[in-house]
């Protein structure tokens, strides 16, 4: 059995006639024939019947086709693979990366990584910060850039579980968003305790930064009263705007100072210890990295390393 009748059987099962599969690939309608007739008689049953001037596919042709489909993806894969180590330059790099990530820190990473290796490819894909979500978009990605660290020790890891790498690259303060005209806006730097009677806005349950804010309160000696979640940082900033309460979030990036300070929302710095976020590099350790994923891992742990993350402003 060779790839090419399996290409061949994909072809027909997804809709070509013989015809056209001849024609595609420069061999006889008879030779396509008897290669698929081989085909059947090796896997030991018809896989396709004749329906007017098409094939279609058996029953036993379409349990057999998704085994196909998978082998020929990992056989393609597997060649990829091979054509990177000869030259990694011409590879893809599949990045998970967090939202809140992805207005400054990964456009930073991949410009500068592309400076230098321009035929590099990326796959992006956007993750939450969930709590109990699986990493590398659930092992879609190459890597994954984002502020949850995966614990992967055998006394936590579930069932079906990706066996993953975590690498600390940054950390990020956290401020205290409020109104412009807030009580608490004329203030460059806040206790967390002065904002106990504050009504709080903050994401879903399962997110890892909610978590973070709670325990940063539970810190300062009480339980914040919670009236709004939100989706994303972006609905909690509008929220925040409207006056509706306060939020522990990441400042945004911002062009200037200026840009911050003159918007609707104010940003204060908070006094409390811990008030930080940590950024981590995450992959498989199930598998290895192709050429042009490693190179994009080096680039990334040698233009961040922890504490050097550019300033907020």
């Amino acid at each position: 059995m060779d790839t090419d009748v399996l290409r061949w059987f994909q072809e027909v099962a997804d809709g070509r006639t013989v015809t056209e599969v001849s024609e595609l690939d420069g061999v006889t309608q008879s030779g396509v024939s008897r290669a698929l007739a081989r085909l059947e008689s090796e896997v030991g049953t018809p896989l396709l019947r004749r329906s007017g001037r098409t094939l279609r596919l058996t029953r036993a042709g379409e349990v057999f086709k998704p085994h196909v489909d998978s082998m020929l993806r990992r056989f393609d894969d597997g060649i990829a693979a091979v054509g990177q180590f000869v030259s990694p330059e011409t590879g893809t790099v599949a990045l998970a990366f967090q939202q809140s990530l992805g207005t400054w820190l990964v456009p930073d990473l991949v410009r500068s990584f592309r400076a230098r290796h321009p035929d590099v490819q990326f796959r992006l894909t956007q993750v939450r910060d969930e709590l109990h979500g699986l990493p590398l978009d659930g092992g879609i990605a190459d890597l994954e850039i984002g502020t949850r660290r995966f614990r992967t020790g055998p006394e936590v890891m579930r069932p079906g579980d990706l066996a993953v790498r975590t690498e600390q690259i940054g950390t990020e303060p956290l401020r205290l968003a409020v109104a412009r005209d807030h009580r608490l806006s004329g203030r460059q730097r806040i206790r967390l305790r002065d904002a106990a009677k504050e009504p709080f806005i903050a994401l879903r349950s399962t997110s890892a930064l909610r978590k973070l804010a709670y325990d940063l309160c539970k810190q300062a000696g009480f339980r914040p009263a919670v009236v709004f979640e939100g989706d994303d940082l972006t609905n909690l900033r509008g929220l925040v705007a409207a006056g509706l309460g306060v939020a522990v979030v990441p400042a945004p990036r911002a062009a200037s100072p200026d840009a911050v300070a003159d918007g609707p929302v104010r940003y204060l710095e908070i006094a409390d210890p811990g008030a930080m976020r940590e950024i981590y590099l995450t992959w498989s350790a199930e598998r290895p990295l192709l050429p042009a994923a490693e190179l994009f891992r080096e680039h990334v742990v040698s233009r961040v390393t922890v504490g050097k993350v550019p300033a907020l402003p």
